[in-house]
């Protein structure tokens, strides 16, 4: 999830998603809505990224830490970097990670017209292995209207994880229309996982659900993309979804809690 700041609801990329979604996007998103949407969906802890793209930071570090700070066990962050200060951005990664207690990187490629095996991203992915992190990224098409190219797991993504085999990876958003190479991609390498922020359950490709149900049950997790898709919103059509009670319960925490490493 994002705690919106109005900078980042103000963002002229958010125009598509709110035509999607028929929801105005707030300006300022409360710390007490936040709470109240995740009691609604029976979150436990949600991970709140920050957003960082060529123009600046839309959400800030210090903007999630303090959210997290102010919500303890309930809020973690999860950085994000400025991809054209290479070594700055793996100085303030180190410091968010080793300071602030963030559980991961998350870099949107779309919003930086990048590839996820351009040489940019290359020292974060070092040091989010040496820091014991996940990176976390997008996949498949891009909701505003930006290039989807680099939201293709193949050949992009499966670059990265051959040249960094200890590094974890968390393609959100399925993947679709590649949801198969973004599921070929997590059978293929111990380390990769998909998260389906952004979609609700109901709209799950059948190929996905057929992953998640069999050998994928420990390697798919939820999200929401909050706020454009409440918790509870997300949620809908889980039933209908037939996982057993294993299946489940990795899906809705337990394979979130082993990749962040939350308690």
């Amino acid at each position: 999830m994002q705690q919106t700041t109005e900078r980042f609801a103000r963002h002229e990329m958010l125009a598509t998603l709110r035509r999607w979604t028929r929801e105005e996007m707030r300006p300022q998103i409360t710390d007490a809505m936040t709470i109240a949407a995740m009691d609604a969906g029976g979150v436990r802890v949600a991970l709140a990224s920050a957003w960082c793209g060529p123009q600046g930071w839309l959400i800030s570090h210090e903007e999630v830490a303090a959210l997290a700070r102010a919500h303890p066990g309930r809020v973690l962050g999860i950085a994000s970097a400025d991809l054209d200060r290479p070594m700055p951005a793996v100085r303030e990664l180190r410091r968010a990670v080793k300071q602030l207690g963030f559980r991961g990187l998350r870099v949107v490629p779309w919003l930086w017209k990048l590839p996820p095996n351009d040489r940019r991203f290359y020292p974060l992915y070092a040091e989010c292995v040496e820091l014991g992190i996940p990176f976390c990224t997008q996949v498949g098409h891009t909701g505003p209207l930006r290039p989807s190219e680099t939201g293709r797991p193949i050949p992009y993504l499966d670059e990265v994880a051959l040249d960094f085999p200890e590094l974890v990876i968390v393609g959100g958003h399925i993947g679709y229309p590649w949801t198969q190479e973004m599921i070929a991609l997590a059978t293929k390498y111990p380390n990769v996982h998909i998260d389906t922020s952004a979609y609700t359950a109901r709209r799950y490709p059948p190929e996905l659900v057929q992953y998640m149900r069999g050998h994928g049950r420990r390697k798919v997790m939820f999200g929401s993309n909050y706020p454009m898709i409440a918790p509870a919103r997300a949620l809908e059509g889980l039933d209908s979804l037939g996982l057993d009670d294993e299946a489940r319960a990795l899906f809705l925490g337990g394979n979130a809690a082993r990749v962040f490493g939350v308690g």
